[in-house]
């Protein structure tokens, strides 16, 4: 087991690109060299930040709910490129 020593700025950077972009542990572990289960480690840390303190869990849910919205609207410009393009089609197949 490493005893690696890593800035508050790292693991922050960490944390919001697992939970704000979904990055996966595996990508983020070998992109900046981080031990084994020191994600996981983070993790349960700032489960338990969250569960004592009311602020950062609303900030949570905010981030959460940005996500969930982003990929909403994705969806619904990937449904109106396809109405579109389907649109188009059966135009000139009227003519």
């Amino acid at each position: 087991m490493s005893n690696h020593k890593y800035t508050p700025e790292l693991k922050e950077k960490v944390l919001r690109l697992y939970l704000e972009e979904g990055r996966s542990k595996k990508s983020l572990t070998e992109e900046y060299n981080l031990g084994q289960g020191t994600l996981t480690y983070w993790l349960q840390q700032r489960r338990k930040e969250c569960q004592s303190n009311p602020t950062i869990q609303e900030e949570n849910d905010s981030y959460a709910e940005i996500l969930r919205l982003r990929k909403e609207l994705e969806e619904a410009k990937k449904e109106n490129e396809f109405l579109k393009k389907a649109a188009a089609f059966f135009a000139k197949a009227i003519d």
